[in-house]
């Protein structure tokens, strides 16, 4: 299997991350992309860089008004009386929280304050000088992957950081910019009729199911600590199957804080059940490392094992695969669980090339 990815998207350096009322370290760094190419290439992966697919793989899903936001968004920030060193919100406009998931229009406000609210949702998406380089080779990433699937690559490993589920069409969130899976997604649409985004990461992927939400071409699924009390706090419920054509094609699972193995092996297996359901003619799999029970977010008790046999139960669904990489924060667990999984996925779907 080839794993793709550019070590341009190191160059995002966050140095601020807001949580629990303080800034603090972020746990999205370079060093998480650093160990998985290390130890996914010690396990046999072929490293390749990715091809430049152009702005068209972005814009296929993200506002062209939001790309050229986070495009110039560092540069017009540092025109500010005291500006701090990284772009990061401080005001925010009402919502709702009606399940009106698509764009939202341009926003009337031209100032970057006003702006920076409107497309950045929360404060785990700190906006430094080499963002959006680090983000657009990210989205590159994920295109090239599906791209090799396409050429007729069984599957392929798009190491993607930073990660891309909770980004939403046009806005950033939860560590994310671009949705890569989304991306992904979306090329392989070129060819195929019906493609399914599975999501197993701690965190529920809302930003991929509000892109999807009324489509009924591809199917998203989730299983993920239940969002009651658990980021992104607003999305992630079971009562969110899809709306329009995309009816029935959302499925959430949530998992209790303190599920184990078996729960979230038990949603995986709802989740490939149904994708199978819907006919999916290939699949995109989010895969985060963050459920295991030694991440600094985790609120379950999951182990490695557990991705060993997700990765056999995805990889005998023997559909063509992207496989994009979420969260995981932990460098210990994350040095274990994705060579487990990629085994796994291999050895069932007996693509080992």
């Amino acid at each position: 299997m080839k794993i793709v990815f550019s070590r341009t998207q190191l160059s995002h350096a966050p140095q601020q991350y807001g949580v629990h009322g303080r800034l603090t370290k972020p746990l999205e760094n370079p060093d998480r992309a650093q160990t998985l190419l290390e130890r996914l290439t010690e396990e046999g992966l072929v490293h390749r860089e990715p091809d430049d697919a152009g702005l068209a793989a972005i814009t296929a899903v993200h506002a062209d008004h939001y790309v050229e936001f986070l495009r110039t968004a560092y540069g017009r920030f540092q025109t500010l009386k005291n500006a701090g060193p990284e772009v990061l919100p401080n005001v925010h406009p009402y919502h709702s929280g009606a399940p009106v998931l698509g764009m939202r229009p341009r926003p009337r406000t031209t100032g970057i304050l006003g702006q920076t609210g409107w497309y950045i949702g929360d404060l785990s998406c700190a906006l430094g000088e080499n963002t959006f380089d680090a983000v657009y080779a990210s989205a590159m990433t994920a295109a090239s992957a599906a791209d090799l699937v396409l050429s007729g690559e069984p599957a392929a490993y798009a190491l993607c950081r930073p990660p891309g589920h909770h980004a939403y069409g046009d806005r950033a969130s939860g560590f994310c910019f671009f949705n890569n899976a989304a991306i992904a997604a979306t090329r392989l649409r070129r060819v195929y009729g019906k493609v399914a985004i599975l999501d197993f990461d701690t965190h529920h992927g809302d930003g991929t199911q509000a892109i999807f939400y009324d489509r009924g071409d591809v199917f998203t699924g989730s299983a993920h600590t239940d969002p009651t009390e658990y980021y992104p706090h607003f999305a992630g419920y079971p009562d969110e199957t899809g709306r329009d054509e995309g009816e029935g094609l959302n499925l959430n699972i949530p998992l209790a804080f303190g599920s184990d193995d078996a729960d979230l092996l038990k949603g995986v297996d709802r989740l490939a059940d149904a994708a199978t359901r819907f006919g999916a003619e290939a699949l995109v799999v989010c895969a985060g490392w963050d459920a295991h029970r030694d991440d600094p977010l985790s609120r379950l008790n999951v182990t490695s094992d557990a991705y060993a046999r997700i990765g056999r139960m995805l990889g005998a669904l023997n559909l063509p695969t992207v496989i994009v990489q979420e969260g995981g924060y932990s460098l210990a667990a994350v040095s274990e669980c994705a060579p487990l999984f990629v085994d796994g996925f291999t050895s069932a779907s007996g693509r080992a090339g």
